[in-house]
Formats: structure tokens, C-alpha cells, sequence
């Protein structure tokens, strides 16, 4: 998008998103939660109220949902009123609902394909969008395409040849569609959201978001949420957004008030023998556990399986049917722990996770947010422990004052954690030498089985060696190996 079009009169102007920030004038409301007797009347708020349909009142009836979330009463009404809305609360606080009701609302009242176009950062949460979709329109025959990248694009084509009513996508596989795929358009799109639209919003997607939105119609309207909004403005013009209405409903980066966050200062020498502590403190809870490479977390899912602990990692250079078998995997509890990097972070939502470790602690502190927010989810609670080696100690600082609290510090003693210390460096070296194994097979030009290894499947050099030793006690079959 050129600079002109960016100042023309469809954009928002300086001025404006200056106001939007500070909450005052200028056409842009500014609605916020206030007052112990207004929150409770509004509680009492059924979704007849909020202007849904019967269909769709009763859409959110059959998945249980028996009243509308904070964000939901805030942004529905005006989102029906055909404005453009700026949504900002906390995880967990049901902002996916608060766009595709009103979206399906509109939808129902002037029928037609390719309606609306839902933008989001990870493949993971288009999938989980589409499903939201698919729940609240199973009553009216809606269609959904869900394209996302590492998927097969022909058939990715033969279900935008069928025309559905809503396109959830990533933002770079769009626009391979839009460049390859014949006879597809976004000319007729009445609605464009942008979930997590603070990292769409962002560098890494520039090039893609100006393309699509020289290619959707300007008379539209358009939805950001998010759990922690941009404040840039020439970031929030980009989104062309006409007289926005933003509903805030947290203050501006919260965590919600079931979490418990805590720190442990850890050496970075011994970090995995901290993790593998606390592990052991907390077992029986499910964990999701966040490293800042792919390397890292594949590194800790192998350590970790060698220890004989239920771990299955989720990192970007997983094949997308992998990610998404390593996600099922967790969430159907069949493994306890999720070692991912920070492509989990934002909107996945899994309501048994009860630990959030930030093994890696984020670099950049607003991911701290997003990561936490995995747990104490739709009113459960949680708790969130971050590890602070000597080398985070900036970093850490930056999060308590983005958050706007210190963190109390979880109670290790440093004897009973040195005890694994022997145990965990024959699992970090055997770790190693799977890891070796892996690089190798991917160097060695066997690309086809190369990316199997970063699965499930636990074909591991330390899990065989386990599965063996198990079976050779068993019927005799192997000989049993013994650790010296």
C-alpha cells in the first residue's frame, strides 16, 4: 500500500488513533469495565440480550456456553451496529466468539460466498478458529476453508473452487492463492478480521497484509483482537479501520488473576537439571513448556524421553500433519508435556494445561503474556514458573514491569536438585547423540525419513533402548541393559 493511501480519508488519521490510545473524543468511543454493580447487572446478560438471533443463541447453548464473556458483551453489540472494533482483553477471555457471532449474524441476513476473511500469525490457531466456526454454524450450513501453509495446495484450491462463506488463513499461503490459483478473488469480502493482530500488524507479515488488502474491497469492516495491542499508529493505519470503537476490557497488558506466576533463579549450567526438579515436584499436572529454538525444544523433548518422561515437541520445522499430531497428542492427554517455541504461544486453546514453564525465558516481553496465558484458561486456574539464569536478568525485570507486578519466587532446595544432576547428564548425552543421528539422516540426503524424527513416533534412540530393555525382561527376546 503507498504511502497516499495509507493518509487517504478510508485510513485512520494520527490524530484519531492518538485519542483511541488515550480513550477520549475525536469519533472513537472507548468502552471499559467499571464499577462492582455495573459488572454485576452486565453478568446477569444473556445472549438474547447482546442482539444474537434464536439459531445462534442456541448455537451457543449447545456448546455450553451459558453466558457471554466480558470482551463478548462489549464488542458484540457494536460489532452488530456494522462498526469497526478494536477488541483487547486478557487469554482465555472467548475473543474468537466475540467476531464470528456477529460475522454469521451479518451473514445469515445477506447470504453469499466468500463473506468474510479471518488473518491469523500460526497455522494452529486457524485450525482452532475454523473449528470455533464450523461449532457455531453447524446449524446454517456454513462453509469454512482453513488454509494454511504445509498443507497440499490443489486441495486447498479445490475448496476455495467450492466458495465458502468464510476463509480462516495465514497470510502467506493467501497470497499464494491469490497469485496461483485461478479464478480466486477476495473482490466480494464484507468482513476482514485480524486475530493476534498485533504480530499481523507486525514486520513479519508486511509485505503479505499490504497485498491482501489491495485485493478486499474498502467498503468493509473491519475486527482486531488481540491480548496486547500495537500502539503505533502508523501500524494500526495499515489495518484501514474506519471511526473504530476500541473495547478494552483488562487493563492494557494483564494476566488474568487465577495465574499464579513464579520465577526460580536458576545457573544455566544446571537449567535442565531445574527443570526435570520441578518436573518431578509437580508430576500429575499436563505442562506446556516454551524453548526459544526449534533445536532446543527438540533437544529437551529427547532429553526428557530419556528420562522416561511423556514428551512431544511442536516447533516450525515440523511438517504442518506433524504439528498437528503432536498437538492432538497433548490434547487428547496421551502425552503430558508439550515442549513447543513460541509458534504455541499465542491463541491455542487446550483447557487441561496446568503448567506454563518458560524454560527460555522470551525476548521480547509481550510473548510472556501470550505464553501464559496456555493455562488458567475461561476461569481455571494455573500456575506459570519462568527459569532466570545469570544471563535473563534484564529480561526478567523487563516482564514485572510490563506486567505491573513481582513475581514470588518458587521454593527450590539446591541439594535435592543436585541429586539429578549424574541422571540427567547421561539423558542430555544420549539426547545429543540422537540429535547427531537426526541432523545426519537430513544431511545425508535421506530427506523423506528426515522429518519423521521430529514426530511422535519416539523413534529415538534412548526410547528404543528403553522399549528394548523392557521387552527383554518381558519374554527374553532382548538382553536387559543395565546403566553402570
Amino acid at each position: 500500500m503507498s504511502d497516499s493511501e495509507v493518509e487517504s480519508g478510508s485510513e485512520i488519521s494520527e490524530k484519531s488513533v492518538e485519542s483511541l490510545e488515550n480513550g477520549v473524543g475525536n469519533g472513537v468511543s472507548d468502552v471499559e469495565e467499571n464499577g462492582a454493580d455495573a459488572e454485576s447487572k452486565e453478568s446477569s446478560l444473556t445472549w438474547q440480550d447482546l442482539g444474537l438471533n434464536d439459531v445462534l443463541c442456541g448455537a451457543c447453548a449447545e456448546l455450553k456456553w451459558k453466558s457471554p464473556s466480558k470482551i463478548q458483551r462489549e464488542a458484540i453489540p457494536l460489532a452488530l451496529q456494522g462498526k469497526d472494533v478494536i477488541g483487547l482483553a486478557e487469554t482465555g477471555s472467548g475473543k474468537t466468539a466475540a467476531f464470528a457471532l456477529p460475522i454469521l449474524q451479518s451473514l445469515m441476513e445477506t447470504p453469499q460466498s466468500l463473506f468474510a476473511l479471518v488473518l491469523t500469525p500460526t497455522r494452529e490457531l486457524a485450525d482452532q478458529i475454523g473449528d470455533q466456526f464450523k461449532a457455531l454454524g453447524s446449524g446454517i450450513g456454513l462453509k469454512v476453508a482453513v488454509i494454511v501453509g504445509g498443507m497440499n495446495m490443489t486441495a486447498q484450491s479445490l475448496q476455495l473452487a467450492k466458495r465458502p462463506h468464510i476463509i480462516i488463513a495465514t497470510p502467506g499461503r493467501l497470497i499464494d492463492h491469490l497469485e496461483n490459483t485461478k479464478g480466486f478473488d477476495l473482490d466480494r469480502i464484507k468482513y476482514l478480521v485480524m486475530d493476534e493482530a498485533d504480530r499481523i500488524l507486525n514486520m513479519d507479515f508486511e509485505v503479505e497484509l499490504d497485498k491482501i488488502l489491495k485485493e478486499i474491497p474498502r467498503e468493509r469492516r473491519t475486527f482486531l483482537f488481540s491480548a496486547t495491542m500495537t500502539s503505533k499508529v502508523r501500524k494500526l493505519q495499515r489495518a484501514c479501520l474506519r471511526d473504530p470503537v476500541k473495547v478494552e476490557v483488562s487493563s492494557k497488558y494483564q494476566t488474568v488473576d487465577k495465574l499464579q506466576q513464579k520465577y526460580v533463579f536458576v545457573p544455566a549450567k544446571f537449567k535442565d537439571v531445574y527443570l526435570v526438579h520441578v518436573l518431578n515436584e509437580l508430576a500429575g499436572n499436563s505442562f506446556m513448556i516454551f524453548c526459544s529454538t526449534c533445536n532446543n525444544t527438540l533437544r529437551t523433548a529427547l532429553m526428557l524421553r530419556e528420562l522416561g518422561l511423556a514428551a512431544v515437541p511442536l516447533h516450525g520445522q515440523m511438517s504442518q500433519n506433524k504439528r498437528l499430531a503432536a498437538l492432538n497428542k497433548f490434547k487428547a492427554k496421551s502425552r503430558s508435556i508439550l515442549i513447543a517455541t513460541d509458534v504455541a504461544s499465542r491463541g491455542l486453546d487446550i483447557p487441561h494445561v496446568d503448567v506454563v514453564l518458560n524454560f527460555d525465558i522470551p525476548t521480547h516481553s509481550k510473548d510472556y503474556i501470550h505464553r501464559v496465558g496456555r493455562t488458567a484458561r475461561a476461569g481455571r486456574s494455573g500456575k506459570a514458573i519462568t527459569f532466570v539464569t545469570q544471563y535473563d536478568v534484564e529480561l526478567y525485570q523487563r516482564i514485572e514491569h510490563l506486567i505491573g507486578k513481582q513475581l514470588e519466587q518458587y521454593p527450590c532446595d539446591k541439594d535435592e536438585v543436585m541429586v539429578l544432576q549424574e541422571r540427567i547428564g547421561e539423558a542430555q548425552r544420549a539426547a545429543k547423540v540422537a540429535l547427531k543421528e537426526i541432523e545426519d539422516r537430513k544431511s545425508g540426503g535421506k530427506r523423506k525419513n528426515a522429518d519423521a524424527s521430529d514426530d511422535d513416533t519416539e523413534q529415538f534412540v534412548g526410547v528404543r533402548k528403553r522399549i528394548k530393555s523392557s521387552q527383554g525382561a518381558k519374554g527374553g527376546k532382548f538382553k536387559k541393559m543395565k546403566r553402570k
